[in-house]
Parts: structure tokens; sequence; C-alpha cells
């Protein structure tokens, strides 16, 4: 995983776990003899994209390294209803109390997978890729961003430590569009901070003012619409520093040999039913809060062997 490390995940696990078991899980302790082994096995009940199994590895490993894990399925695997994704063996105890913090993360990753990877085939062939947002859940961020790229789509920043976004209330308390782009560019020479800026913009005059101060590598269109965004686009790619480019007829990755190429993305208000023609209109990005905030848990079960 890309954003955790194994200690951060082991740590994260440790508090599920406290959460859900407490002093411990007296249903089971009462019910089943300590030295009583069986199996249990994952199966889908739903299509989808299926995400958390690295994580799940962890939490098995976590509660009890005795137990065996017969590995069937990976992350990122296209998934149907009766698919099994693995078995593990041991005490029936351990599998009994892994057994819902375990489904739990893998749910929540595979709908995030599974959303992802539809928001993205909604945009195959314009060039456009889809992003997520800071709109996760605390702290849980970390794996639904990994949920996000195992789906097929992208992460935008992780959050405010790794990009300058200067939104609507940044511009408002700066002074305007200019001077916070200024002084954004500012502090990252006084800081040494070599950190990608972009820009929200509201109107055709604040498009105007960030091309005319420059240093942006990014602007984002808040909120326009789809005819608002295609006239947005044509007027940057005709006003950017480096001159005019003919976007309309794009090539994968044909963008990452123009100096000086803006980014732009389109966010706000966009659904499923308006994203491709939003994608249509050349830009880079769409930005999509609902993949982290409004998917749909893949249904999926962690059922005996008997």
């Amino acid at each position: 995983m890309e954003y955790i490390s194994k200690e951060d995940l082991r740590a994260l696990i440790a508090q599920w776990f406290q959460e859900d078991i407490g002093d411990g899980d007296h249903t089971s302790l009462s019910s089943i003899p300590a030295e009583a082994e069986g199996c249990q096995q994952l199966i889908i009940k739903d299509e989808g994209v299926l995400a958390g199994v690295e994580v799940a590895a962890e939490v098995i490993d976590f509660f009890d390294p005795t137990l065996r894990v017969e590995w069937l399925l990976k992350d990122g695997t296209h998934v149907k209803k009766g698919d099994i994704a693995f078995r593990v063996y041991g005490k029936v105890r351990s599998l009994l109390q892994v057994e819902r913090t375990m489904l739990n993360i893998m749910q929540r990753m595979s709908g995030i997978a599974t959303m992802a990877a539809y928001y993205q085939s909604l945009v195959a062939g314009t060039g456009c890729t889809i992003l997520d947002t800071r709109k996760t859940t605390p702290g849980l961020r970390m794996l639904e961003k990994e949920a996000v790229r195992i789906g097929g789509a992208h992460n935008h920043r992780i959050g405010l430590f790794d990009m300058i976004l200067l939104k609507d209330n940044h511009v408002d308390f700066a002074g305007g569009t200019a001077a916070a782009i200024r002084r954004a560019k500012e502090y990252c020479k006084e800081k040494g901070k070599d950190l990608k800026i972009e820009i929200e913009v509201r109107n055709q005059q604040e498009v105007e003012a960030a091309l005319a101060e420059g240093g942006v590598d990014r602007i984002m269109l808040d909120n326009y619409t789809p005819a608002a965004t295609r006239e947005a686009v044509r007027y940057i790619r005709e006003h950017s520093p480096k001159g005019h480019v003919d976007w309309s007829d794009k090539v994968p990755n044909w963008k990452k040999a123009v100096p000086g190429y803006i980014e732009i993305e389109s966010s706000g208000g966009i659904t499923e039913k308006t994203l491709r023609d939003y994608a249509n209109c050349g830009v880079d990005f769409i930005s999509v809060g609902a993949l982290t905030h409004s998917f749909k848990c893949l249904d999926m079960s962690f059922k005996a062997v008997k």
C-alpha cells in the first residue's frame, strides 16, 4: 500500500479490535471450546471490484498469526456473486472474532473501488481522469484513497500538506485570485517547498486573473455548467503562458510534451449523468467527492465451511 506503513496500519487495527472486542468476545468464549478448529471463507454476494485483501491479511495476522489463509483472489479483481476471495483455517474463536472487523474494512474498500471503476468507465476514451477528494472518513483516509486507486481512478492531494489548493475562502481572505497565487509562490520560495499550486476559480474574471499572475499548475473550474466549462477550457488553452494548444485533437499523454501546460479540473455538482459531458469539454480531471462519501458497500460474508 502506497500511503500507509505496516506499522501505522497495525496501530489502526489494534484500535479496531479494541473498539469491537473490549474485554472479550463473551459470546464466542462462552459457546466455543478453546481447542475447536475450523474454516471460514469470504463469499462475494454482489458484482464489483474487490479491495482490502492486503488489509485483511494484516487484520488476520495481527489477531492470530496461527491462522492459515488460502488466497484465491487479489485486490482489483472484478468479482461477481458466488466468488470466493479466500479461506481461513484455524481456531474457531479467532475466526469469529476477526470476522466483523475484517468484513467492515473489505466491504467499505470494495464499495469505493467499485464506484471508482464505474466513474472512470463513464469517461473512457475522453482523456479525462477521475479524482477523489479529502471528503473521507477520519482515520480511514489512507485506506479509502488506496481503494480509489485499486478501482482505477486516481488520488487528488492526500491532505493539506502535499499540495497547495487555493479555494474560494483562501482567495477571499487573501484579497483576490492574484494575491492568493502570489502569496503561495512566495511561501514556496521562502520555505523551499516544491509543491504544485492549484487555484479554484468561479468566473471568467478569476480565470483571467490566474493566467495573468501565472505560476499555477492547475486551474479548478468550480460549479461551472458544461457550456461554461467548454468556453473556459478553450480560453485557458488559448491564453496560457506557452500559447495555444489544440486540446480538441489530443491523444493520450500528449500534454507531457507541452512545456508550461496548465492542467484543468472540473469540480462541484457533477453527477454520473453529467460526468461525460464535462469530460468531453477537454478537462484533464474531474474530482468527485462521492467516491468516498456516497458509495455503497460491496456485499460479502464470511461463512463457516462445514
